[in-house]
């Protein structure tokens, strides 16, 4: 198996510390919004990558944070609370904001069927932990301690920017010099480990005690000190947006090797954006799209996950609506053509097995796997061999195709004279009583494509 690893910017074959076991860290949601398809795109790729390693044989732990304290609006120390400023405009507690969108973000994993980290760790329940990796940095000499803040001394830790590549000095020209409202900082580049409850976050709600004084934790303290409680000193893999490499995972790398001497992560995987009709995501551009509105278009959740895969997870994705229409479709083909295989699936196909294999085991290249998937159902295989290896790629692509396969072969006749009274009254043109019916067929837990061909009934999963 083969990764492509930012650190060294190059694909490595992957070897874990302490195999079969893999420690695998996934930076998870800030929760104060709803969660949209392009946050989703990431957690569908690690949730991939996950897949993958366990069909070579890995023991996976997964570990996930969930930010629900310190993001400031910027990624730098600059600005609010993501949480407070956002419970303050629903007038709302932080904490039940942070619950709230907590719950929707794993309402919509679930829905493109993220299969969830074995450990969920909340930045607000692993406060003594930040504390103590703080103290170790304060006490090797790599923080200082300001009026208003802890922050970590980029000058003490050579190779800071490792990572991204980038010069400290250009860095330190890309920080705007207003944005540095602390006097007691050293530098721009310098991060805050800690706030004080004081100055501009004096009235901060979500607070806990310390050595220094009331304050909440910052951003980049968490994953640090969330990841080695869990994983110990170095990491086998982990994962975040690209967007992450030159503060947050630069920053995480910094403080954690500062701290304990040690390689932090031996595998830094990063996952590529995902742009809405060649825009930025925004609210204000009016597409900024959740998996609810997907569904509310009349698409399948996973028609989205089945997308995801046509495009190689660090290269950007640029979502339209056709091109969604166009994995349904697809979908709904594979669908199809899984319901008329035999449920007695037996012997996985060498060639077709291996061809898989080969793809996803060559830094999860997933647009490759899919076009074996397809190869597999036009060749001459048995249909019985067909079942098997394509249930067994399943396993990746997470797409529930034997689910929704046998779902098919049992429709319940009271179904099926429906559907027959619906095309009825369609022929007549009477398409309002058409429409009612398809509602009660829906509420009844059956879904209906309509094509040339006719009309095709799929069972809710």
């Amino acid at each position: 198996m083969k990764l492509y690893n930012t650190l060294t910017r190059d694909i490595q074959e992957f070897k874990p510390l302490d195999a079969p076991c893999v420690g695998l860290y996934t930076c998870g949601p800030t929760v104060y919004n709803y969660v949209h398809i392009g946050n989703l795109r990431k957690y569908i790729g690690d949730d991939i990558l996950k897949r993958v390693l366990k069909i070579n044989g890995y023991e996976v732990k997964h570990i996930m944070n969930v930010t629900d304290v310190g993001h400031l609006v910027s990624d730098a120390d600059e600005g609010e609370d993501k949480i407070e400023k956002m419970a303050r405009e629903k007038r709302m507690e932080p904490i039940d904001l942070a619950r709230f969108f907590e719950a929707y973000f794993f309402k919509s994993t679930d829905v493109v069927n993220v299969q969830r980290p074995d450990v969920v760790a909340r930045v607000t329940e692993h406060i003594k932990e930040q504390v103590e990796l703080i103290e170790k940095l304060l006490g090797k000499g790599f923080a200082y301690i300001t009026d208003q803040a802890i922050y970590f001394d980029v000058a003490k830790f050579p190779e800071y920017t490792k990572l991204s590549g980038q010069k400290l000095e250009e860095k330190e020209i890309g920080v705007r010099k207003e944005v540095v409202v602390d006097p007691g900082k050293r530098n721009p580049a310098d991060f805050a480990l800690w706030f004080k409850a004081c100055g501009r976050f004096a009235n901060h709600i979500m607070r806990w005690s310390s050595p220094w004084g009331e304050g909440f934790p910052g951003w980049h303290i968490e994953c640090s000190a969330i990841a080695m409680t869990y994983l110990g000193e170095t990491l086998d893999i982990h994962t975040g947006g690209i967007d992450h490499v030159p503060v947050h995972h630069t920053n995480e790398i910094a403080q954690s090797e500062a701290a304990s001497g040690k390689e932090f992560v031996k595998y830094w995987v990063h996952h590529g954006w995902l742009l809405v009709d060649g825009e930025k995501m925004s609210k204000s551009k009016k597409n900024f799209y959740t998996i609810d509105d997907v569904v509310k278009k009349g698409f399948d959740a996973l028609a989205y996950r089945y997308l995801t895969l046509l495009t190689h997870y660090r290269a950007p994705i640029n979502f339209t609506w056709k091109g969604l229409e166009s994995a349904q479709s697809a979908l709904d083909r594979l669908y199809e053509i899984a319901s008329a295989l035999p449920e007695e699936a037996e012997g996985v196909s060498v060639d077709y097995g291996h061809s898989f294999l080969d793809a996803v085991n060559n830094d999860l290249n997933m647009p490759e796997a899919i076009s074996v998937m397809w190869e597999l159902l036009r060749s001459k295989e048995s249909e019985k061999i067909k079942a098997a290896t394509l249930y067994e790629m399943d396993q990746v692509f997470g797409l529930k195709i034997r689910e929704h396969a046998q779902a098919s072969k049992n429709i319940p006749e009271e179904i099926m004279q429906l559907v027959k009274q619906r095309e009825i009254l369609r022929k007549q043109k009477k398409f309002g009583l058409a429409d009612q019916l398809r509602n009660k067929i829906e509420k009844m837990g059956y879904i209906l494509k309509d094509d040339k061909k006719g009309t095709k009934v799929l069972k809710k999963i």
